[in-house]
């Protein structure tokens, strides 16, 4: 995604113009000059007197709590102030990180050819965790995957199952106990604006935390295809945030300020091929991967849903142009042609063609929607395939 620069910064500014010099008049002559300096030299006098008695206070003070006054020396030869055995309550972040750092997961995956890291989520005190498919796909083929936890344990894992088309993907740490599962909370709930915290191990640093809001709902992502499986590209209804995702953020989880899960840190725009946070980041909406992630686990594959149609992107339009229908597929069988437009899918507006293709991946399979084209709505029931 390219995103144009920001915006220019005016240079400096001088400190004054000619309207803001001040102007002095000459002390008049005689009794006047001496009056202002005898003021002068009684108002000395006073601020020395009431100086001293500021002094001597303060001094007082340092020396009843054991310091010395700073006059002394410098802060320096101080001593530090005691560790406050009762702290104020923590703030609501802080909160946050306490609860959900223990469940949070770095990952080292190599490959045939290649090493990286990523991040992940405690599912069960045994040691399922939930990632990106992207995270772990580079160990699907004689690679290994180590999981590192928060109390410095670390143990192989295993790849359970990976679903390409959605980006999610489940393994399982071996001989490991006593882990703290993660809370799922609900991501139909989220709404623009509310405050988020990010975890994970940007750049391989385990155990970050960063915050932002939720920047947008239901953006339409579309990343790269899985070239070892031949996969269509991942297309997904995103959370957008602002909260700070790097490279090795991905699986880690976009939580609410309880602390409970609500998306998968996934991708990022950069505006250049170095990549980076630059406050534009995605994760895929948990409740969409629960439903993925319980299929992975009890079959090592996972359904979507499917709609039967080929869409494509019309500039000229605000809506998904219906470019083929699958005979027979479930589009046929509601009376979709092609040419019409879909300008609402379910509850969520179409705008382009990827918003269509990430609302369907959204869906479960099974679904039946209102699919409202341009001059009607028809009832669909979603298809459903594998992989």
């Amino acid at each position: 995604m390219h995103l144009s620069s920001g915006p220019r910064h005016a240079g400096p500014q001088p400190p004054w113009t000619a309207g803001d010099q001040s102007t002095r008049t000459a002390p008049e002559p005689g009794r006047r000059r001496g009056g202002l300096i005898a003021g002068l030299v009684a108002a000395l006098l006073v601020a020395a007197l009431l100086g001293g008695g500021v002094g001597g206070w303060v001094g007082y003070r340092l020396a009843d709590r054991g310091q010395p006054p700073a006059a002394s020396g410098s802060v320096l030869d101080q001593p530090l102030p005691d560790v406050d055995a009762n702290p104020a309550a923590a703030g609501p972040v802080e909160a946050v990180a306490d609860r959900v750092l223990p469940s949070t997961v770095q990952l080292r995956v190599t490959g045939v050819r290649t090493e990286g890291e990523g991040s992940g989520m405690i599912l069960s005190a045994d040691g399922l965790i939930l990632t990106n498919n992207h995270v772990v796909a580079d160990a699907a083929n004689g690679g290994t995957v180590t999981a590192v936890f928060q109390d410095g344990r670390s143990a192989p894992a295993t790849i359970v199952g990976r679903d390409p088309s959605s980006d999610v993907a489940v393994v399982r740490a071996s001989n490991v106990h006593g882990l703290t599962p993660i809370e799922l909370g609900n991501s139909d709930g989220v709404r623009v604006g509310q405050p988020v915290v990010a975890f994970g191990s940007p750049l391989g640093l385990g155990g970050t935390v960063t915050t932002g809001i939720i920047s947008a709902l239901d953006r339409a992502v579309g990343v790269g295809g899985d070239a070892l499986s031949g996969s269509d590209p991942t297309v997904f209804s995103a959370l957008q945030t602002d909260a700070a995702i790097n490279p090795g953020n991905s699986g880690g989880p976009l939580v609410d300020m309880q602390g409970r899960v609500i998306g998968i840190n996934s991708a990022i725009a950069t505006t250049g091929s170095q990549g980076g946070s630059i406050g534009v980041g995605f994760a895929i909406p948990v409740n969409s991967a629960k439903r993925i992630a319980q299929e992975l686990e009890t079959t090592g594959r996972a359904t979507r849903a499917v709609l039967g149609v080929g869409v494509a992107d019309d500039q000229t339009i605000t809506g998904a142009r219906i470019q083929s229908v699958v005979p027979g597929g479930p589009a046929d069988a509601a009376g979709i042609r092609p040419g019409d437009v879909v300008v609402k899918f379910g509850q969520k507006q179409i705008v382009t063609g990827l918003d269509l293709q990430a609302q369907i991946r959204s869906a479960a399979p099974g679904a039946v929607l209102p699919v409202q084209l341009s001059d009607r709505t028809v009832q669909v029931t979603l298809g459903s395939a594998t992989g």
